[in-house]
């Protein structure tokens, strides 16, 4: 999906004030933050190594906007304070179009939080990134599995360190609905699927389902795909599909989209409190999960970010009005996880960005983070996750903490743009509209680059 980890979050955000709600989230407020905190408390030591930046400007340009950039500016505080140096932060909901009309243009930001890898290749390529510091690679190595440390290596140079983390591979649910009906978490996939059987012989919609949203209708189901994907032949194909080294019509990629079928194509699954299958086609994906809370479906599977889209009158705990469980895999000895990130990338190596960049790796900036406010989670094992504020980021966070957790990025933020944010969505939605799977990924593939 497109920037999936702060357009999406964004999209849900604004779909609750659409839908005129006074807040999103659990029952502390997913977006307002804590005071900003001070550098009193926090050693200054590691960013006196690149001299005196009193005065000094780094400029950061990103995605992520209002509400939630109150909580990303104030946990730059500690550092400004350390250093003296004034962080200038731009958001955009543009950015992601932008970015590389500036970059190429010459007019390049100190810095740039980049939500997708292919994105980030893209920028490489233009000549203008520069590595990331020995000080930032230092932390990565420290804090971080080399796979989030490869997603921001480009052609054997590490350029980028991740910063936030959500985490794709989840179900929501009402638990106290599963509690009345004695219904039980899945553990396997097996189990997910005798589970809605039985939510239909009583009568019920095991689950609802949007994929509108706008020039991006369609990206749900290429997550829904990317986590079959996953479970059914494991990272290794996975990642040789999302390489293009599976082409997208091969055996393996049509047997994930039918075993997707099995769920948003049946009639009997979907689409609870909103109609049949076509009905997924013009639901917005902000909205697709509401019917849980009036029991008119019972799951609703979508990224941690969705917190964002219940409203405030909405219990988020593991005994309350709505929760999350993982997705779950073939058998409980494998936990693949499906997720988004973000990637800091410089492209000046002035000793202000390269101390900043060092600060944003570092686990001192993610949990002065956590601390701010709910709706982020990051996979620095630094963090301590009673810093955490709501009950879904602590629920993220064990998930990517996890020893048996496998992650695998999204595939289709690494997938060329003709694809990945153009043909997957489209052909997806005139899938759920009754295209065959085999057409289907027939126009995906010849979308591909040559």
């Amino acid at each position: 999906m497109f920037g999936q980890n702060s357009v999406a979050r964004a999209g849900a955000i604004s779909a609750c004030l659409v839908l005129g709600l006074t807040a999103c989230g659990d029952t502390t407020d997913d977006h307002v933050s804590a005071p900003a905190a001070s550098a009193a408390a926090f050693d200054c030591t590691p960013y006196k190594k690149f001299g005196d930046l009193a005065g000094r400007t780094v400029k950061i340009y990103t995605g992520i906007v209002s509400p939630e950039d109150t909580a990303q500016k104030n946990s730059y505080r500690p550092f400004e304070d350390c250093t003296g140096v004034r962080v200038d932060y731009e958001g955009a909901d543009t950015f992601e179009r932008q970015v590389l009309v500036r970059v190429k243009a010459g007019h390049a930001p100190d810095l740039a939080v980049v939500p997708q890898p292919g994105l980030l290749k893209q920028l490489v390529a233009t000549g203008k990134a520069v590595a990331a510091p020995a000080a930032t690679a230092a932390n990565v190595d420290q804090f971080w599995s080399r796979d989030w440390k490869a997603y921001g290596t480009v052609g054997g140079t590490f350029y980028a360190a991740p910063l936030g983390a959500s985490v794709k591979s989840l179900v929501w649910y009402s638990p106290t609905e599963f509690a009345a009906h004695g219904y039980e978490v899945p553990t396997t996939l097996d189990e997910l699927k005798a589970l809605s059987d039985r939510m239909v012989a009583d009568g019920r919609k095991p689950w609802c389902a949007g994929i509108s949203s706008g020039d991006a209708t369609g990206w749900p189901v290429t997550d829904w795909m990317e986590d079959f994907m996953l479970r059914l032949y494991g990272p290794a194909e996975y990642d040789k599909w999302v390489a293009h080294q599976i082409t997208f019509n091969g055996p393996e990629p049509a047997a994930a989209l039918n075993a997707v079928g099995g769920y948003l194509r049946n009639e009997k699954y979907v689409n609870g409190g909103f109609g049949g299958v076509r009905s997924i086609a013009t639901t917005k994906f902000q909205d697709a999960g509401l019917p849980v809370l009036s029991h008119q479906c019972e799951m609703h599977r979508q990224a941690s970010f969705y917190a964002a889209s219940w409203p405030r009158s909405a219990r988020i705990a593991q005994d309350g009005d709505v929760y999350a469980f993982y997705l779950p895999g073939q058998d409980t000895d494998t936990k693949p996880v499906l997720g988004g990130g973000e990637f800091v990338l410089a492209f000046s190596s002035r000793p202000e960005v390269q101390a900043f960049q060092t600060y944003l790796s570092s686990d001192t900036w993610a949990n002065v983070k956590a601390k701010l406010s709910s709706g982020w989670v990051s996979a620095n094992s630094g963090l301590d996750q009673n810093n955490l504020i709501s009950p879904i980021d602590k629920l993220a966070a064990t998930i990517l903490a996890d020893p048996k957790t496998v992650f695998r990025f999204d595939g289709s933020d690494q997938m060329p743009a003709a694809v990945g944010a153009g043909a997957f969505w489209k052909q997806a939605t005139k899938w759920i509209d009754g295209q065959d799977t085999t057409t289907t990924l027939d126009n995906i593939e010849k979308a591909w680059p040559r």
